[in-house]
């Protein structure tokens, strides 16, 4: 997406009253992103007001106006995954499937085809090619993280001809370095494999850790040859107006990050 484009989908957003986050990234005009923020739905009580999270607790009636509005904004309604906090990649084609691919994380080369991962202080990622040739999101928690959830849908991409070189990625609001309170079991998840990554812990003096998401998504993808990274200044704890946080209130809704590729010259 060049200046011009983002800059066109931020006017939209903007001009219909809402926050909504366009990625500040270097990408063709065929792509097309955005997070949501927790603002600009209908729900109400804990879930005010964009909840788009079908695992919570929220009106049914409520939810449906919440995605019937997001895809006002799209050129078909998001293939939703199964999200589980694992690896796994959901290719899409068209046809996209019928049910939520069991994944925390899609892909696609397909122009049309919408990506989308539900967060609430995991940090969603979004990829795309700098050729156009595909793009992705993965849905990546502590636990995606250290397992390997960036690396799998790097791997996806490079598997349609966009290698982790050819790639930019943009980090979502998360949970922030400051806010995202850990025990040693998630420091020695990361640092046991990986020493380097104790640079983003900080030891607590009532023994517990502060870990740094945005950081440690910056740091794998860095390993895995994707050196084009923006995005991650946003704290989904402390900034309660805006983002859902479900460390905050465990009763919290969901918000969205999306991408797709959209036809050239449209």
């Amino acid at each position: 997406m060049n200046v011009a484009t983002e800059r066109t989908l931020a006017n939209w957003l903007r001009a219909d009253g809402l926050d909504w986050i366009v990625p500040e990234w270097q990408v063709p005009t065929t792509v097309r992103a955005f997070a949501t923020t927790r603002n600009g739905g209908t729900s109400s009580g804990a879930y005010a007001t964009m909840n788009l999270g079908r695992t919570t607790a929220d009106d049914e009636r409520a939810l449906a106006a919440n995605r019937a509005r997001l895809d006002e904004y799209l050129p078909s309604p998001p293939v939703w995954l199964e999200q589980v906090h694992g690896t796994g990649v959901a290719v899409l084609g068209a046809p996209v499937p019928s049910t939520p691919p069991i994944a925390d994380a899609a892909v696609t080369r397909e122009t049309g085809v919408v990506c989308a991962v539900l967060t609430a202080d995991c940090v969603p990622v979004l990829f795309a090619s700098r050729t156009g040739r595909a793009v992705g999101v993965a849905h990546a928690g502590w636990r995606g993280l250290a397992s390997g959830v960036l690396e799998s849908t790097i791997n996806a991409l490079r598997a349609l001809n966009a290698p982790p070189a050819d790639l930019v990625a943009w980090l979502g609001p998360a949970i922030g370095p400051t806010a995202f309170e850990v025990g040693a079991d998630v420091v020695a998840a990361f640092c046991d494999p990986h020493p380097g990554d104790a640079q983003c812990f900080v030891r607590r003096p009532d023994g517990k850790w502060l870990a740094d998401l945005a950081g440690l998504a910056r740091r794998r993808l860095h390993a895995s040859g994707v050196a084009d990274v923006t995005g991650g200044s946003w704290c989904t704890h402390t900034d309660g107006a805006r983002f859902f946080s479900y460390r905050r209130n465990r009763a919290s809704g969901r918000m969205a990050a999306v991408v797709w590729l959209a036809p050239s010259g449209v």
